[in-house]
């Protein structure tokens, strides 16, 4: 009989799933010395070691299902597994994992459970059968009410996402909004959203700039107004032009349609995270030695 506390030890040890500890266990009669061994040699323990790498590539993802809508992003090591038809499936699997549990935050995301394992088995699973750090950075998930839709759309195969809540039955122009954001990268859906103290902080960037150009102070003053007009136009979603049609404003798209923007959540592979600067070329080599 494998104990459980045996399984949960050389878990620790490897990095492996509770699934594969136990049959290591169950092949060496209990003995872990000879089930680290039992899985080094199957491979699977690998992917302890893959840890400290740097997962950057990957994919981002939206999923939707009545009232309920998820985005998140699943990263990996390379461009290439990011394609991978494994890979891909994998973060499908995850995304309807998330969507179909109450988990709130990424620590209960990865407890939740599928059969015998958890989440947070299957990412190291996976980690050993693809050999690379696979890695689930972060989620959002949203829940509608019956007079709200959701819009959803993804770049380049899923490079960026996006998930956007518009208050209004409308899923074209929740859509229209979603590739929006995509496209024009917004930090906020309007100026009343943004902090005292970053929209001070703006204007006194942008009144040092103006004395760099060579203005006084006091016309530099002056100037700050109408340039955080800019500002605005740049960062809020609602006073950027519409893409589809340069001669009205976000807000006027959706206002002329009777909806109003809830919520935009917006993911981009790898934004923030260190990039892998080797090549190719030595990617190969180095699979080969």
């Amino acid at each position: 009989m494998i104990k459980a506390s045996d399984v949960k030890e050389l878990r620790e040890i490897t990095g492996a799933g509770m699934l594969d500890c136990k049959k290591a266990l169950e092949e060496v009669n209990g003995d872990i010395e000879k089930a680290i061994d039992w899985l080094r040699e199957k491979g699977i323990s690998k992917a302890q070691k893959k840890a400290s790498r740097i997962a950057a590539e990957g994919l981002t993802n939206v999923i939707i299902e009545g009232n309920k809508a998820v985005i998140y992003e699943i990263n990996s090591e390379t461009d290439f597994v990011a394609k991978n038809d494994v890979f891909k499936n994998f973060v499908n699997e995850i995304g309807v994992l998330l969507l179909n549990n109450e988990a709130n935050d990424m620590d209960s995301a990865l407890m939740i459970k599928t059969d015998e394992e958890t989440l947070n088995d299957l990412i190291i699973n996976i980690t050993a059968k693809i050999g690379e750090k696979i890695s689930f950075r972060r989620y959002t998930k949203l829940i509608k009410q019956d007079n709200e839709s959701f819009g959803q759309y993804l770049h380049m195969g899923g490079k960026i996402s996006v998930l956007s809540l518009l208050e209004g039955n409308n899923e074209e122009v929740a859509k229209d909004v979603a590739m929006q954001t995509a496209a024009m990268s917004p930090k906020y859906i309007r100026r009343e959203d943004i902090t005292a103290d970053d929209i001070e902080r703006e204007k006194a960037i942008l009144k040092e700039q103006a004395i760099n150009e060579g203005k006084s102070a006091e016309i530099a003053e002056k100037m700050v107004d109408g340039r955080i007009n800019k500002f605005y136009q740049e960062v809020c979603l609602e006073e950027q032009s519409f893409v589809k049609n340069g001669d009205i404003t976000v807000k006027e798209y959706t206002e002329s349609n009777n909806c109003k923007i809830k919520a935009i959540i917006r993911y981009e592979v790898g934004e923030g995270l260190e990039k892998r600067c080797d090549n190719f070329r030595d990617e190969v080599m180095s699979q080969m030695k």
